[in-house]
């Protein structure tokens, strides 16, 4: 891990025993194996699983004609707000299942409800694909006849997905009270002193990120696109406020932060915490990482609050 990074004991604790382990790297993997692999730690440093009154998988049809695969939460039965979330994984790997306990702690914390969706994942389905299912979901939602108040979030790759629904969501003229966004991808490509000084050993890694980036984009003309890129979205005036949750020690936290910087020079609401002393992933650690329930905590308080709760 590289010495300058200013970990938290707990988070060098966790880098070391990974470390330990020897696992294969992810990009040394096929994209199934990584899926697998990913699958398979992803509840090992997770807050215990939260039980709600209401858990339950559902499908949600696309422009295509598929029908995806959901799970909603919800502390109770009654009509409440719905959060639509939207995984991590690099558009590659991860899954409802991968992030069940996250999304149950955050309807729990919240007391709004949690829709998570399986969307499309590469290199199976390229870009946008899991644009165009994100998007079809948060629409699907917005016009069931009980639908109440709808924010959209996600982490990593979906916080990116995220990102680019609000855009969508403001052009359709859907209000959203909430994007809620996990250590989003927002820049085309690599580039910024955070991808340089965190490169390696910190979880994502740069050989993660290029591995990524070629399964879900075909040709070197996507990388511009703003719905890959939110950053190059030509404007985001009047899409919904923002809580970004970013971890300091991350290869994306400078892209974060200039996200952050375009929608408040657009005059859009952000709320910003920097978990200090942490990596990318962070928030999948609570059980190891006190920062990891913090920023657990900040969010579903942002979401009390978008919802008024």
């Amino acid at each position: 891990m590289p010495s300058d990074a200013p970990l938290t004991p707990q988070m060098r604790s966790v880098l070391q025993r990974m470390a330990r382990a020897q696992r294969t790297p992810m990009h040394l993997l096929t994209p199934q194996q990584a899926r697998d692999a990913y699958e398979q730690g992803a509840g090992v440093l997770e807050v215990p699983k939260a039980a709600l009154a209401r858990v339950e998988d559902f499908e949600i049809p696309t422009r295509d004609g598929t029908a995806l695969h959901a799970r909603r939460y919800a502390p109770s039965f009654d009509a409440l707000p719905t959060l639509l979330y939207l995984h991590g994984g690099g558009f590659t790997v991860g899954s409802v299942a991968t992030h069940d306990v996250l999304c149950r702690e955050l309807s729990r914390l919240s007391g709004c409800a949690v829709v998570s969706l399986d969307y499309r994942l590469a290199p199976e389905y390229k870009f946008p694909t899991a644009v165009h299912d994100a998007w079809d979901a948060l629409a699907w939602l917005a016009a069931q006849p009980a639908a109440g108040p709808l924010a959209v979030g996600g982490d990593s790759a979906g916080g990116t997905l995220a990102a680019v629904c609000a855009i969508l969501a403001r052009d359709a003229g859907i209000p959203l009270a909430l994007q809620l966004l996990f250590y989003p991808g927002c820049a085309a490509h690599a580039d910024t002193p955070s991808h340089s000084r965190f490169a390696s050993g910190l979880v994502l890694e740069r050989e993660h990120i290029d591995f990524f980036f070629g399964q879900y984009l075909r040709h070197p003309a996507e990388y511009e696109d703003w719905r890959f890129a939110p950053l190059n979205a030509p404007d985001v005036d009047g899409v919904a406020p923002a809580w970004f949750g970013l971890a300091e020690c991350d290869p994306l936290v400078d892209e974060g932060l200039m996200y952050a910087d375009k929608l408040r020079l657009a005059g859009v609401a952000v709320d910003l915490d920097i978990y200090r002393g942490v990596t990318h992933e962070f928030i999948k650690m609570g059980r190891a990482i006190p920062e990891a329930r913090q920023a657990h905590q900040a969010a579903a308080q942002a979401l009390r609050q978008a919802f008024d709760l």
